[in-house]
């Protein structure tokens, strides 16, 4: 089934895109880049354009519930971002809390199921209770699932898997000779998910920033010079539309 949307360009007038609304990607995984230069060019504080980045995040989660994609999992927090200046952590810790509170009811009215992976231990504590009453809370919906990557490394996730692999080889729970791909995928944060089908990275940077690094095996990327803040609907179509005319073989060879 095919659907044309038009829709907006700053730059050009219209253009069209014509989606497969039978091939929308299953997972969709965004790393969004570029709130601290957008706020730079404005002469702004890099914790407004944080503050823009949240607009950005609620108009693509419900973009993405539109076209009935199923998981969406935003790069949030790193584990790295703890080297950033504590005043910009703070203001990020704030916003997370701010977004969760204002948005949970509009997340759960769209039928949006709230979700995290990495290590959140690490949040302050008003952050773990507020993201754990929206897991709570949007639990049992069966829409969009929002993954939020928080406190989140690729290396720290693997990290850890090996630890629970290795502490259940000792309980006798699991042997070495069953150790396989499945069975690795399963210790991971994302054991419940498919592997993202499509990366998005803002900014234009390329590369992968300690970002599901396990998971990307297969997955295609998708660039941007577009920074967070200024990411529309329209960039998320353009991306999934380059996703639809790519030749995805998976190391095989194509039908003919």
């Amino acid at each position: 089934m095919r659907s044309f949307f038009n829709f907006k360009n700053k730059e050009k007038d219209f253009f069209n895109i014509n989606l497969d609304l039978d091939c929308i990607p299953r997972h969709i995984a965004i790393i969004m880049d570029g709130n601290g230069r957008w706020a730079k060019e404005k002469r702004l504080p890099r914790t407004l354009g944080h503050k823009a980045g949240v607009e950005t995040i609620r108009e693509i989660v419900k973009e993405c519930g539109n076209l009935k994609v199923k998981y969406l999992t935003l790069y949030a927090f790193s584990t790295e971002n703890w080297k950033r200046p504590k005043e910009e952590v703070t203001a990020l810790m704030k916003l997370l809390i701010e977004y969760l509170k204002s948005e949970i009811e509009e997340l759960h009215m769209q039928n949006v199921v709230v979700r995290y992976i990495g290590d959140i231990s690490r949040l302050p504590s008003i952050c773990q209770k507020e993201l754990e009453k929206a897991c709570y809370k949007t639990q049992n919906n069966n829409g969009l699932v929002l993954n939020l990557a928080l406190n989140y490394g690729g290396r720290d996730e693997l990290t850890h898997a090996v630890k629970e692999i290795a502490r259940d080889i000792k309980n006798n729970n699991l042997t070495v000779e069953c150790i396989n791909e499945t069975i690795i995928s399963n210790y991971l944060y994302t054991k419940d998910m498919p592997d993202p089908d499509i990366i998005i990275r803002t900014a234009g940077e390329q590369r992968l920033s300690n970002f599901l690094l396990w998971q990307c095996a297969y997955s295609e990327f998708w660039y941007t010079d577009i920074k967070w803040p200024d990411f529309k609907k329209y960039h998320l179509r353009k991306a999934i539309y380059d996703y639809q005319n790519r030749d995805r073989r998976f190391g095989g060879l194509k039908q003919e």
